[in-house]
């Protein structure tokens, strides 16, 4: 991915790509600081890209509700945790 992309224009799936490498590239010590701090400040716009998007997705999941007789009646509003 070209890391020129805005953020808000990549998919959940490339931002995630994205994220993987600058992390990978981090961790190798190979990056300069300057490098690194950049890394890093798109690595925090990336992350924070990847969690609105999941937020957004459970946002959108509905639970199936049951009946007494356990049949489905109904859905209402996916409750993480």
């Amino acid at each position: 991915m070209d890391n020129d992309t805005p953020v808000d224009d990549l998919s959940f799936e490339d931002a995630l790509k994205e994220l993987e490498r600058i992390v990978g590239r981090l961790e190798s010590g190979d990056a300069t600081l300057d490098e690194s701090i950049r890394l890093y400040e798109r690595g925090d716009r990336l992350r924070a890209r990847c969690a609105d998007r999941l937020d957004a997705a459970q946002a959108r999941i509905e639970a199936i509700r049951l009946d007494a007789e356990g049949k489905p009646a109904g859905t209402r509003p996916f409750a993480a945790g």
